[in-house]
């Protein structure tokens, strides 16, 4: 999901890196236009730079814009291994900006070009007099296909046969390997470097899978072997396995007589989608894999049809659905959105489909570029193409010992009926409480459940169907001898962050990617978020200030507050604070917080967080209740040192709680018996469902209606559309101002579990 910020990036950059030199005098020339949020060129300004790679700063220097606003970088390039994480921050001058400068950065990992190839013989070996196909891979240092071409030579330098990359730096070519030969590749790309590569190694001795052709109701694959394996192991019963998602579709054993034999592999076998052929040896290890698409089944054919060809702005829209699935009709579930094609840049090859999950991305490892490109009717090599990534891919294979033997992976994940609260039950002396009964009671819902805990002490509350924020008491006074027992509930998980494997999607000139999104996001905020005058007239209450405490007297007015309602639905502060403070970044690795601005010019002096005037650490964080929080500031700059000299912080967090009462009479042991929490009684505020809201969509059913202004540029999306047994059903919604091509996208899936995907136009003029 690309991001842009529509209101505080002021500095807007077009960028292109080239590397030139090479050895220690290897250098990257940054070519950068610098601009502003308006479009015009910073023209004759300074610029100061530096390629930062985590605490080190790499490289720095500065310059002055031309009257385009075009300057050159000159970065040295030869600590190649750092600069790929490195980060180039800079600034320009700036007189009409906060502080007189504005800054950015962007990542340097495709600064450097480079390529990795590498060449894939069908069937996992190069075997000496049996001719096949070897697909290829070009992989830049950006993490996309490179387009290159070459030629195969042999040991004498003979030309064998040449190649071209066909699609993401993928291709394939036809190679008649010999005995006792070695092969190199020598490679040619766009911009004139070159490269020699060496082949595989040829096996004198060997037996493989290959991919024959695709027939109307079969796919035919063919096991091939040299001469020499052929004599060694004749008449020899080897065995062939195909499965898709783990069922064995078809299973057969080959007598070896000859030097290839024939497979047909019948469609109706197999879902639509990627399958595996793997072959065995007479003693079952496997030998040789190979993927293969099978298309059993025809995906939805869905059709969309307006009542008009052409309309006005914010016209009604008549939009009919009718799905066919191979020329039967289901009920079926879809999801339908209609977009201003003018304001939303959009790719129709790199997008996430059901198509491209479903078949494809969901079962190969890694990163796929532009995955819809394989099911894009417009490419009429898709099916070439997904042949060749399938050879070039990793594959997610599975144990035929186990499948055999029906040793299936366990289910870790059940499927989810409602929300789940879990825990255990224990004696104050530690040990479980078996079949003891606890309560749960959610009073905002009408909840009341109870349950029993097993030997272990283990109970569960599973089906439960709550909004987010619910208040739920689970409490054990239902049991003899309750005083002595504490509740342990288990605790929250959330998903870990991965690794983002489609960090190659990153672009590096955004802002003129989203230039028209970005800018109608503007119009929008200027016209539909802010409001028009409002007259308070509730009396004011007071709030805490820093000024109450010495230790942050230094301060001046604070850039943003957090009040108590925001951190209603708040379990842990700490957690909330990781994403609540504004201007301040989080770091998972060290568990500390840093001025955004400085964080992202490679600044790592933390924050200093106060408690009532106290200075804490960032741990203790966890330990406040958030309810007991009055307020919050936040301090991005300390202009006059006297914080930051004495606690060596960058920024302040300065959080107020709840007084203490003033001292009264005392209490009695009964009513402080009351004020202690009661291990035997929880109250939790457990993450509940979001409350389902409706896509708003207007009416202008009226002259006074369309008197205003309409910028969206998303017009309609319903993520829940009904067809009938008939496979049709009609929706209604207006156009938005936006004048040019909408596009309509329908997924979704019918009563029978076949799905497809459709895109549709139509003009607003």
């Amino acid at each position: 999901i690309p991001l842009g910020d529509v209101l505080n990036h002021t500095l807007h950059t077009q960028m292109q890196f080239e590397e030139v030199g090479g050895g220690r005098d290897a250098r990257i020339q940054a070519k950068i236009q610098f601009t502003n949020r308006a479009g015009q060129v910073l023209a004759n300004r300074r610029v100061n730079w530096q390629a930062v790679s985590g605490f080190d700063a790499l490289a720095s220097g500065r310059g002055e814009t031309d009257a385009m606003g075009n300057i050159t970088l000159d970065i040295q390039a030869r600590d190649r291994d750092r600069l790929a994480d490195a980060t180039l921050n800079f600034s320009v001058q700036d007189p009409q900006a906060t502080g007189g400068l504005l800054v950015g950065d962007v990542p340097l990992r495709s600064a450097l070009w480079d390529v990795d190839v590498q060449f894939f013989p069908e069937g996992g070996d190069l075997l000496a007099e049996v001719a096949k196909k070897v697909a290829f891979k070009v992989v830049g240092s950006d993490g996309l296909g490179v387009s290159a071409q070459g030629e195969v030579r042999d040991s004498q330098g003979t030309v064998i046969t040449t190649f071209e990359t066909l699609h993401a730096g993928m291709g394939a070519f036809h190679l008649l390997p010999m005995t006792g030969e070695r092969y190199q590749a020598h490679l040619t790309f766009e911009n004139g470097e070159t490269r020699q590569v060496d082949l595989p190694e040829v096996k004198n001795e060997g037996i493989n899978l290959v991919y024959v052709r695709d027939l109307d109701d079969q796919i035919q694959m063919a096991v091939v072997a040299n001469p020499s394996f052929v004599e060694k192991f004749r008449e020899q019963a080897f065995s062939v396995m195909a499965q898709a998602d783990g069922i064995i579709g078809y299973a057969a054993q080959i007598n070896l007589r000859n030097e290839s034999a024939l497979i047909n592999l019948p469609k109706e076998r197999f879902p639509t989608g990627l399958a595996q052929l793997t072959l065995f040896s007479p003693t079952g290890e496997p030998l040789s894999e190979r993927l293969f698409f099978v298309e059993s089944l025809k995906p939805l054919d869905i059709q969309l049809t307006t009542d008009q060809p052409q309309y006005a702005a914010k016209d009604p829209v008549n939009l009919k659905l009718t799905v066919l699935n191979n020329d039967s009709t289901f009920t079926g579930n879809y999801s339908i959105s209609v977009v201003d094609e003018v304001k939303v840049p959009y790719d129709e090859d790199n997008s996430t489909t059901i198509l491209s999950n479903l078949l494809l991305t969901s079962h190969l490892k890694g990163y796929i570029e532009k995955p819809n490109y394989y099911f894009n009717s417009a490419h009429e090599n898709r099916r070439e193409a997904l042949d060749v990534l399938l050879m070039t891919q990793g594959y997610k294979r599975f144990n035929y010992a186990d499948l055999l033997a029906q040793h299936y992976p366990d289910i870790v994940f059940m499927p989810e009926n409602g929300i789940e609260l879990s825990g255990t039950l224990r004696w104050t002396n530690g040990r479980p409480v078996e079949n003891g009964g606890l309560l749960l009671s959610i009073p905002d819902h009408g909840v009341r459940r109870d349950a029993y805990t097993d030997a272990q002490g283990r109970f569960t509350f599973s089906g439960l169907i709550f909004t987010d924020s619910a208040r739920v008491t689970i409490n054990a006074r239902g049991n003899d001898n309750y005083r002595d027992m504490v509740i342990h509930m288990d605790q929250t998980m959330y998903p870990a962050i991965d690794e983002n494997v489609h960090w190659a999607d990153g672009e590096l000139n955004i802002d003129l990617l989203m230039e028209r999104y970005l800018s109608n996001s503007r119009r929008v905020f200027r016209t539909d978020v802010l409001i028009d005058e409002v007259q308070v007239t509730a009396t004011p209450t007071s709030s805490r200030s820093y000024k109450e405490y010495p230790a942050l007297s230094g301060l001046n007015m604070a850039d943003h507050q957090i009040s108590a309602e925001r951190l209603q639905g708040c379990n842990n502060l700490l957690i909330c604070l990781q994403t609540m403070l504004t201007g301040i970044t989080y770091d998972s690795r060290d568990q500390l917080f840093y001025i955004s601005r400085d964080y992202n010019m490679g600044g790592r002096i933390p924050v200093q967080f106060f408690v009532n005037g106290m200075p804490v650490d960032v741990v203790s964080l966890g330990g406040i209740l958030p309810h007991e929080v009055e307020g919050i500031e936040i301090f991005l700059r300390d202009e006059l040192g006297v914080v930051s000299r004495t606690y060596q912080n960058n920024g302040v967090v300065s959080i107020y709680t709840t007084k203490p009462a003033e001292a009264g009479p005392r209490m009695s042991l009964a009513e402080i018996e009351r004020l202690l929490p009661k291990a035997n009684v929880v109250d939790l505020n457990p993450l509940g469902y979001v409350r389902q809201y409706s896509f708003y969509v207007p009416k202008y059913d009226t002259p006074e209606s369309k008197n205003v202004n309409d910028l969206r540029s998303t017009i309609y999306w319903n993520p829940q559309v009904i067809t009938d047994e008939n496979g049709e059903v009609t929706l209604d919604f207006y156009n938005a101002d936006g004048l040019g091509t909408y596009r309509i996208i329908v997924e979704g899936m019918d009563a029978t579990g076949n799905f497809g995907r459709t895109v549709h136009r139509y003009e607003v003029r």
